[in-house]
């Protein structure tokens, strides 16, 4: 019988990232606004990926998580960046990043021979 195997690959959150950057220019934007200056942005550097209506429920639910945590206002229909909060965000999320970039290096450098002995 054959074992299905998963592997979870996740690395930064380009989507996350465009959108702070957008709201950390300082002006408030409409939602609609906000993703037309996001999905551009990634169109260009052409990590658009999964159809324009995903990529929009993606974002709107990065915004409202980022309106959770304290790092965007939102005032009727329109949102803005915290700016101390957003950029401890962003630190935080980047440093994780880091750490994650350093245990796939870590398993990459340990080679197969350790899974293989991890298995027996």
């Amino acid at each position: 019988m054959k074992k299905a195997h998963r592997t979870l690959r996740r690395g930064p959150d380009i989507l996350l990232r465009e959108v702070a950057e957008v709201l950390t220019q300082g002006s408030w934007y409409e939602f609609k606004a906000l993703f037309l200056v996001v999905f551009a942005n990634l169109r260009a550097k052409d990590a658009a990926n999964g159809g324009e209506e995903m990529l929009r429920l993606r974002a709107y639910e990065k915004l409202q998580n980022l309106v959770q945590q304290g790092a965007v206002e939102k005032s009727g229909k329109k949102y803005r960046a915290l700016l101390p909060a957003l950029s401890d965000l962003m630190a935080a999320m980047t440093a994780q990043e880091a750490a994650q970039e350093v245990q796939r290096a870590a398993r990459s450098a340990a080679g197969p021979a350790s899974s293989a002995a991890a298995v027996a």
